[in-house]
C-alpha cells in the first residue's frame, strides 16, 4: 500500500532476456513467461510468486523528450532483485495512453495494488506536472497493468475536478477503504478534494465508480493539497483507513461502506513529509508513522518521526512514541538541516512479527568537508512488544562499511525508501533510493533483511544506466520514489 510522499524536487522544480529497443530510446528487459500462476501480492507484476520493485526516474528522457519520466520494474527471484531483469515503461510505450512530452515528470509519484483482481499486481503512475489539453500541470494518472509478462498496457484516470485544483496525482494510496473486498485507488492534488476510485477496475472503463472526500487541509501555505497519502487499518475493522498528509499535519479518515468521510483525528499538526503504516507492536492494529523534516526546532533540530499506535477507535493520538537523531540508541547528532524523517518504510526486516521502521535524512553530511553535503543517511528502528524504539537502531550510509560507492555532495541517500521481501526468505529487504547518485543519474541500494535485521551481506546496488535509464544531456533522477514507499 501506497503511503505516499514529499513534494519532491520535481514537483517543484536469472532468466535469460532478450532485449529490444523502445520508441522513446529506452531499452526494457523482458522476463521469462511466469512459470507460475499469479500470487496475488500487490506488487507481483508478472505473476511469478515474488514481490517486484517499482522505481521512477520522473527525469528520464523518452522520445528523444527532457524529463519526461519512466518507471522501471525489477523483478524478484530466489537471489532478490537484480539490474539484470528489469522492465523500463514510459509514455512512449505500446499501449500506454498519452504521449511522451518535456517536462511531464512521468513516474513523479507510484502506487501498486491487484485492481482489476485478475491475480497480478497492477502499478499506478502520478504525473502532476503533465499539461492536460490548456490546463497547465492540470495532473494525470495511469494505470498500467499486470500481466505474465509484466506491466502491459494502460489506463487513465481522468480527474473529476480540472477546474478546481491542479496536480492531480501528486498523492496516491490503495487500500480497501469502503470494505468491500475490493482495491481503490486514492487520488490527492493541490486542492483539499481527494478522489476515492472505487475497486471493481477494468481495463477498459477504469474504476466502478468515485467517491469526493472533502478533507480538513487547510488552504495557502506551500505545499499545496494532499501532499502525502497512505492506507492502514488502525481500528482492526478489515476496511483501511486514509491518511492525508499535509504542510500543516496528517489527518486520519475512517475508512466505511460509503467511503472515508469521517475525520478520526489530526494526528500531527506539523509538516506531514512522510507518511508509513505499519503493525510496530503486533497488536492487529496498524501503527502511523508521521515524519517531519523541517528545521524548526519543535521537536528536533534536523526532524523527528512520531509514532501513534492504533487501537479500537483508530488512531491514539494519547499514545505516541516520537524520534529523532536525539533519542537514545539512535546514532548521530541531531543537526539542523538534517531532514530526518524525510522519507519512511514500515517492514519486518528481522521476521520476527514485528513491523521496523526504516527512516531517511538525504540532506545528513559527514564530516566537516562541504563534499558530503546532502550525502544521505538511513536507519531502522526496530518494532517490539511495546512498540517501536531507538534501542539497537542501525544506520546506514554510503561511507558505512559494506555498501557500496561512497558520501558525495547531493546523493541524497535515503530520498526514498521501500521494504519487501523480494527472496522470499520471510523477512523484508530494505530498498534505498538516492536520486541525486553521479549528478542526478540515480541509484538503488538493496540491503537484505536477515535475522539480526537488515544485513550488510549480499548487498546490491544498481544506477539507471545499468537498467537503460540513461542521461542524454538531464537528469534521469532513478531512484527519485518507489512503490510503497
Amino acid at each position: 500500500m501506497s503511503r505516499h510522499k514529499r513534494p519532491r524536487r520535481s514537483l517543484v522544480i536469472g532468466a535469460t532476456a532478450a532485449v529490444t529497443a523502445l520508441a522513446g530510446g529506452l531499452l526494457v528487459v523482458l522476463p521469462g513467461a511466469a512459470s507460475a500462476a499469479p500470487s496475488g501480492y500487490a506488487d507481483d507484476f508478472n505473476g511469478d510468486g515474488y514481490h517486484d520493485l517499482a522505481t521512477g526516474a520522473p527525469g528520464a528522457v523518452a522520445n528523444g523528450k527532457a524529463k519526461t519520466g519512466a518507471v522501471v520494474v525489477n523483478y524478484g527471484s530466489k537471489s532478490g532483485v537484480s539490474a539484470a531483469r528489469h522492465k523500463i515503461t514510459s509514455q512512449s510505450s505500446s499501449g500506454v495512453p498519452g504521449a511522451s512530452e518535456t517536462n511531464d515528470r512521468f513516474g513523479t509519484e507510484l502506487a501498486h495494488g491487484d485492481l482489476n483482481r485478475d491475480g497480478y499486481g497492477d502499478l499506478v503512475v502520478g504525473t502532476p506536472l503533465e499539461d492536460v489539453g490548456s490546463d497547465k500541470d492540470g495532473g494525470s494518472v495511469t494505470i498500467l497493468w499486470g500481466s505474465a509478462s509484466g506491466l502491459s498496457g494502460g489506463t487513465t484516470i481522468s480527474d473529476p475536478n480540472k477546474s478546481g485544483h491542479d496536480r492531480f496525482g501528486q498523492s496516491l494510496a490503495v487500500g480497501d477503504f469502503t470494505g468491500d473486498g475490493k482495491a481503490d485507488l486514492a487520488v490527492g492534488s493541490t486542492g483539499k478534494d481527494v478522489w476515492i476510485f472505487k475497486g471493481g477496475f477494468t481495463k477498459s472503463a477504469g474504476a466502478a465508480g468515485k467517491l469526493r472526500l472533502d478533507t480538513a487541509i487547510r488552504s495557502g501555505g506551500y505545499p499545496e493539497g494532499a501532499v502525502q497519502l497512505t492506507a492502514g487499518d488502525f481500528d482492526d475493522d478489515g476496511t483501511d483507513d486514509l491518511v492525508v498528509g499535509t504542510f500543516t499535519g496528517a489527518f486520519v479518515y475512517l475508512g466505511a461502506a460509503g467511503g472515508p468521510s469521517a475525520l478520526q483525528t489530526r494526528a500531527s499538526t506539523e509538516n506531514a513529509s512522510a507518511l508509513a503504516a505499519g503493525d510496530f507492536d503486533h497488536d492487529g492494529h496498524d501503527d502511523l508513522a508521521v515524519g517531519d523534516d523541517s528545521t524548526g526546532g519543535q521537536v528536533a533540530k534536523g526532524g523527528s518521526v512520531t509514532v501513534y499506535y492504533g487501537g479500537a477507535a483508530g488512531v491514539d493520538t494519547t499514545r505516541t512514541g516520537v524520534f529523532s537523531q536525539a533519542t537514545a540508541g539512535v546514532p548521530g547528532a541531531d543537526e539542523y538541516g538534517d531532514s530526518f524523517g524525510d522519507a519512511l518504510a514500515a517492514g519486518d526486516a528481522n521476521g520476527d512479527g514485528y513491523a521496523d521502521l526504516a527512516v531517511a535524512a538525504p540532506s545528513e553530511a559527514f564530516g566537516s568537508d562541504s563534499i558530503s553535503d546532502a550525502a544521505g543517511n538511513v536507519w531502522v528502528l526496530r518494532g517490539g512488544a511495546s512498540g517501536l524504539t531507538g534501542t539497537g537502531a542501525q544506520s546506514f550510509n554510503q561511507g558505512t562499511p559494506g555498501v557500496p560507492d561512497s558520501n558525495e555532495f547531493f546523493d541524497l541517500f535515503g530520498e526514498a525508501l521501500h521494504f519487501a521481501d523480494h527472496n522470499k526468505d520471510g523477512r523484508a529487504d530494505l530498498s534505498v533510493g538516492n536520486g541525486g547518485e553521479n549528478s542526478d543519474d540515480g541509484s538503488v541500494t538493496v540491503l537484505r533483511g536477515a535475522s539480526g535485521g537488515v544485513s550488510l551481506t549480499g548487498v546490491t546496488t544498481f544506477t539507471g544506466p545499468a537498467t537503460g535509464i540513461t542521461r542524454s544531456g538531464y537528469d534521469p533522477m532513478f531512484g527519485d520514489t518507489f512503490s510503497g514507499s
